[in-house]
């Protein structure tokens, strides 16, 4: 009978959990079922003022299961590098930083091509400290590539590269006045 009552009560626990991770899923589907939906989600999820936890469940559930996130910039040595991470690793190595620092990355203009089922955007992006802010620390481009499977939009690679002195964002990525 207590083997029973035990066998009941961890099948019970497993449904419940499976019905979480469903419901959850379900929750999701919107912030992935279009590509504005799914850049917009891009952003938002990143940006929190100094003390806001970030979402990181539904940040990864934007990305591809084999995603990359690929920051360019100098090394030490002046040369221009790429590092390679996973969704894991970006939440490990910037996660603690966007927390204890905050972070607003925010859209200005945005490029897309789509060929089938692939979509590749030219996100232009300024970044904030915080909500008040007026002035940006920062402004990049990220290149975003996307697989639509016919059910969802997946983030397959964010590639991105902040503007500097030696290469200021071309005009055509920003916004027309």
């Amino acid at each position: 009978m207590k083997t029973k009552l035990t066998l009941l009560f961890l099948l019970s626990f497993l449904f419940i959990q499976s019905q979480e991770v469903v419901t959850k899923t379900q929750d999701y589907f919107k912030n992935v079922s279009t590509l504005d939906s799914t850049i917009e989600t891009l952003y938002s999820v990143i940006s929190g003022d100094k003390g806001v936890e970030r979402n990181w469940e539904l940040f990864k559930h934007l990305f591809h299961p084999d995603a990359k996130l690929i920051p360019t910039g100098k090394n030490r040595q002046g040369q221009t590098i790429a590092r390679y991470m996973a969704p894991d690793d970006y939440i490990k190595t910037s996660g603690k930083w966007l927390f204890e620092n905050g972070f607003h990355e925010v859209e200005l203009n945005r490029t897309t091509n789509t060929f089938g089922n692939i979509t590749q955007v030219f996100s232009t992006y300024e970044s904030f400290k915080s909500k008040t802010d007026t002035k940006p620390f920062m402004r990049g481009i990220n290149s975003i590539q996307l697989l639509n499977d016919g059910k969802r939009w997946w983030i397959v690679n964010i590639y991105w590269m902040q503007e500097s002195d030696a290469s200021p964002i071309p005009n055509e990525y920003l916004p027309r006045n």
